[in-house]
């Protein structure tokens, strides 16, 4: 885990408390419990997810199984490839002292977790925390854990942040981030997170959940514990759909994009992942967009004009992931979204997407123009 610079003392006192240790005492490290439906029991495409993945999923069922039956094998895959891209000799340099393997710890927490410090910066390849199996054995409970004291926080607060993504605050920015803020996700000014504290924090979720989309099987939840979205059937093209949104029109795909988004996510509301949805517009200023042509929608998950933070933020990036994990089934011909844009076939430049530019119309530093405030959505037919 690489705490945040912004943690304080106290917060990585908490994180390193024996509090979170659970037993780490699984047995062997070697791969022996291998079943001929691994994959197909943890919800897992094994086409999709890297090699060593792939070897020590058996593994991983298992351990979970017996060690943290809340934890989804599924979840595990998604987590270490954010972290190490499932790259056991990963080592990176922060303030203490470098984390290492695949789930990228530091020595502070890998050996109040009962794993053996390391005497080498990076730490010598025959270091037990460079062993994939012997890491996942030491790892995963102290994981499992964290996902335990978030749970537990979380029972005890009217909160509705999923456990699982309290675990991936613990672990990038420290459980304090999640028992100290409103909603478990800490927003900016919450539990010592400033601005860049806490979109750090909503980008590390929705990496993770762009991970489970990619690598569950198809048919399993596309996002995390979202449902895939589901197929449009029947002909149809051209402006001849009511638009929800407003007295205009959309096409059947377009339509139908908008009524899975509000299936998986609900009707737009103020307390809402979506606070408010618009789609059909005469956007006069922009006579190519498309949204005159009813093949375009905006999701709103914080106030028109604002920068969204916290949980506002984390509820664009999930729409935002979720979109982008189904664009091949909501025939999504682009998404705009914290002045980044990705169509399909892009490859990530620099995080999400790519830099938008507004395109010579609009202001990309602005919330609306750089597409902060909302989710922009664009259909290709």
């Amino acid at each position: 885990m690489r705490l945040l610079a912004t943690a304080t003392a106290g917060l990585v006192a908490a994180v390193l408390a024996p509090l979170l240790l659970i037993g780490v005492a699984v047995g062997g490290a070697a791969v022996t419990t291998a079943t001929r439906h691994a994959h197909t029991a943890a919800g897992v495409d094994p086409t999709t997810i890297p090699p060593l993945a792939a070897e020590l999923l058996p593994y991983i069922v298992e351990l979970t199984a017996t060690r943290c039956p809340e934890l989804p094998p599924l979840w595990v895959i998604a987590h270490v490839d954010a972290e190490s891209a499932w790259d056991p000799a990963a080592f990176s340099t922060d303030r203490n002292g470098g984390a290492a393997g695949l789930y990228q710890l530091n020595q502070a927490n890998w050996t109040t977790a009962g794993g053996q410090a390391w005497t080498t910066t990076p730490p010598a390849t025959d270091a037990d925390i460079l062993q994939p199996a012997r890491h996942l054995d030491i790892a995963i409970p102290w994981i499992c854990a964290n996902l335990r004291r978030a749970a537990d926080h979380l029972a005890t607060t009217s909160a509705t942040t999923d456990p699982l993504d309290g675990m991936l605050v613990c672990h990038i920015a420290g459980c304090g981030r999640v028992t100290d803020s409103a909603t478990g996700v800490p927003r900016a000014g919450e539990a010592g997170c400033d601005r860049s504290c806490a979109d750090l924090v909503s980008r590390y979720i929705a990496r993770v959940h762009a991970n489970l989309g990619r690598f569950a099987l198809p048919g399993a939840p596309a996002v995390g514990d979202l449902p895939p979205a589901q197929p449009r059937t029947g002909p149809g093209r051209g402006c001849t759909e009511d638009d929800p949104t407003t007295n205009g029109c959309l096409t059947p795909a377009t339509r139908h994009a908008v009524d899975e988004v509000y299936r998986v996510f609900g009707q737009p509301a103020p307390a809402a992942p979506i606070r408010a949805a618009t789609c059909w517009d005469e956007h006069a200023w922009n006579p190519s967009s498309d949204h005159p042509r009813g093949r375009a929608c905006d999701f709103f998950p914080t106030g028109a004009g604002r920068f969204p933070a916290g949980q506002e933020l984390a509820d664009g990036w999930r729409l935002a992931e979720w979109l982008r994990a189904n664009a091949t089934t909501l025939r999504v011909s682009n998404i705009i979204w914290q002045g980044r844009i990705w169509r399909p076939g892009d490859a990530d430049n620099n995080s999400w997407g790519r830099p938008y530019t507004g395109g010579g119309v609009y202001d990309p530093t602005d919330a609306t123009g750089g597409h902060y405030d909302h989710v922009h959505l664009s259909i290709a037919s």
